[in-house]
């Protein structure tokens, strides 16, 4: 019998635990538990009917073959503009590649950046997948620390303190996801001036939630011209048109890197699909009405947990500016003991009890970066949010210092 156990590639990467508590949640649904899942990163909404129409029109239209590599003409063209209106981002046609999600794009331009044994910087806490893809690419995660007091953010001279030669690239969201921390255009700028000192260094800025943001205006950090030619920008249609299923993603960047992710992606995917992209077209050239009413009720939604949270003791919490997601510290409740005598060590083991104790689904910190903190997505409904904070609350009560 073989002992191999596969590519140590495989072996090192970690499961997704935001797709992993989904899972579990899912199978204790199935046994009939009345199971509250706080822990998807989804909108909980349709997607627009204008847009579900304009992918029934393409396949009515027969318009079902290989679409280029990089996006349909259209689309990308699409894109550009909408960079450029919205963002005052000036990436051409050429500059656009659309992929498969977001998520491909991150993974695309990792591969063509970094080298084995360069470093990202990725502040903390992070999306789960930034590190992971790192891995892949034999490049190494350099982490800095964010402070709940500080609403998550970091600062140039946090940054400054941990670049070196072998840095590649510096990585973030905003609004972020988890923490819903949004960076303010001067903070950006301040970055900016840190950036053009270092040439070797390139920017990705995650804003797939640019439209669900409740302070203002979307700032992005490539519009700032010092730095466009190191800055790639990363979005999507998954959350703000509610369109996780379709599977869209798009980046605009520096012409020579765009071009080396359209190779690297002809040798994985190929295009996008086609149906897929003519309802991305729809929405990205369309109007933001259904993203303003989205983005209306996650507003609502985010009070509502807030005040839910300052209710329940020992927690520490900030408000999130953007993103739909409670990021609360728990590290008072790290070393209590359940009912049953298991000690909780970490936020795995905290979200772990809840789960099997009342039956709703988090993701733990650690899977962030951010160890004394979980994640509670709001992408639900008010009754859901309520119901799920009131379960949280009593299972925390149980547990023994």
């Amino acid at each position: 019998m073989s002992t191999y156990k596969g590519a140590d590639r495989i072996q090192i990467l970690e499961e997704s635990q935001a797709i992993a508590m989904t899972k579990r949640s899912r199978a204790l649904k199935a046994e009939g538990k009345d199971v509250i899942n706080l822990s998807i990163g989804e909108p909980d909404f349709d997607t627009p009917v204008h847009i579900r129409n304009a992918a029934i029109e393409a396949i009515r239209e027969g318009f079902t073959h290989y679409p280029p590599v990089a996006g349909i003409p259209d689309l990308r063209k699409a894109i550009s503009e909408k960079f450029r209106y919205e963002n005052n981002l000036l990436y051409t046609p050429e500059q656009i590649i659309v992929s498969t999600g977001a998520k491909q794009c991150i993974a695309n331009v990792l591969h063509v950046l970094v080298n084995p044994g360069e470093e990202v910087i990725i502040p903390t806490p992070y999306w789960v997948s930034y590190s992971e893809i790192v891995k892949l690419t034999g490049g190494k995660s350099i982490f800095i620390e964010g402070d709940i007091k500080n609403d998550f953010k970091v600062t140039p001279e946090q940054i400054k303190a941990v670049l070196s030669e072998k840095s590649r690239v510096f990585i973030f969201s905003s609004p972020s996801n988890p923490a819903g921390t949004v960076y303010t255009r001067k903070e950006l700028d301040t970055f900016a001036e840190l950036f053009v000192q270092y040439p070797n260094l390139y920017i990705i800025s995650d804003e797939i939630y640019e439209y669900i943001n409740f302070i203002g205006k979307h700032e992005s950090i490539g519009s700032n011209p010092k730095i466009l030619d190191k800055v790639i920008t990363i979005n999507g249609v998954s959350k703000g048109f509610a369109m996780t299923g379709w599977r869209i993603g798009y980046m605009g960047a520096p012409l020579w890197i765009a071009q080396a992710c359209e190779k690297y992606q002809g040798q994985f995917t190929s295009g996008a699909c086609s149906i897929a992209q003519r309802a991305a077209l729809a929405a990205v050239a369309g109007d933001r009405t259904s993203c303003q009413e989205m983005n209306r009720i996650f507003e609502q939604r985010k009070n509502l947990i807030v005040s839910l949270a300052k209710n329940i003791p020992h927690i520490e919490i900030n408000e999130p500016e953007g993103a739909f997601y409670l990021f609360p510290k728990i590290s008072y409740y790290l070393g209590t003991t359940t009912p049953n005598g298991k000690i909780i060590h970490n936020s795995y083991d905290l979200c772990t009890f809840i789960l099997e104790d009342s039956y709703v689904a988090l993701v733990d910190g650690g899977a962030f970066g951010a160890p004394e903190y979980l994640r509670i997505s709001f992408a639900t409904s008010d009754e859901n949010i309520q119901k799920g904070m009131q379960r949280i609350q009593y299972s925390l009560s149980k547990l023994k210092k």
